[in-house]
């Protein structure tokens, strides 16, 4: 009786430790999309902003994720530095870190926009946290000397932080009216669900970076 009574007690906790070890791995993998008027879903319904969205088209395809959207309207990137820390939260595992688009718009040195996006990927990759950097391009109105110095930071910045990067955060949608609301800069609806499909192939390789191994 008493070795029945030592083999249930063991496979008592067999179970248990099974359980656990399921319930450990059914939570989410919790992102931050941390970004501008882009990111939040400016005069959007907060439903259809691009994290939420992305999260949607994540989860359909049966990965548990959950994204937060920490997009602040007219930000730049010595914005977003000031911010980052508070707009992180612990237990955050990736980034989708996407700025300068305000930068570019108000003719910000480009050589100051890639310093303070350095500075976060520093910031963030000291704290373990995975960074998909989505990139951004000059409007042609500040020239190509401009063009050419703001348009080659992203790159440079993804190899040097191993970063995941993502070239355009506007493709496809930026020379679409049928896309943007009427001020010609930002997405509707529609253009925000046309950059999640574009996007998803590299935010699933993202993920799956982040959780690997376990």
């Amino acid at each position: 009786m008493a070795f029945k009574a030592t083999l249930g007690f063991f496979a008592a906790l067999a179970i248990t430790a099974l359980l656990s070890a399921g319930a450990a791995r059914a939570e989410p993998v919790k992102l931050v999309g941390f970004g501008d008027s882009l990111m939040a879903g400016y005069q959007l319904p907060a439903a259809d902003a691009f994290p939420v969205k992305l999260q949607a088209a994540l989860r359909e395809k049966g990965y548990e994720v959950e994204i937060a959207n920490a997009g602040v309207s007219g930000d730049t990137s010595s914005g977003g530095l000031a911010r980052l820390d508070w707009s992180i939260p612990d237990g955050t595992r990736g980034v989708i870190l996407e700025l300068g688009a305000n930068d570019a718009l108000r003719g910000i040195a480009p050589e100051e926009t890639e310093k303070n996006l350095d500075a976060m990927l520093t910031r963030l990759k000291e704290r373990g946290i995975a960074v998909l950097l989505a990139g951004m391009m000059a409007p042609p109105n500040m020239g190509p000397e401009y063009g050419e110095r703001f348009n080659g930071i992203y790159q440079r910045l993804a190899q040097k932080h191993g970063a995941t990067l993502y070239p355009f955060f506007l493709d496809g949608v930026v020379t679409k009216a049928n896309l943007q609301l009427e001020d010609g800069m930002h997405p509707n609806t529609e253009g925000v669900d046309v950059m999640v499909q574009t996007m998803l192939p590299t935010a699933e390789t993202f993920l799956k970076s982040i959780t690997a191994g376990e």
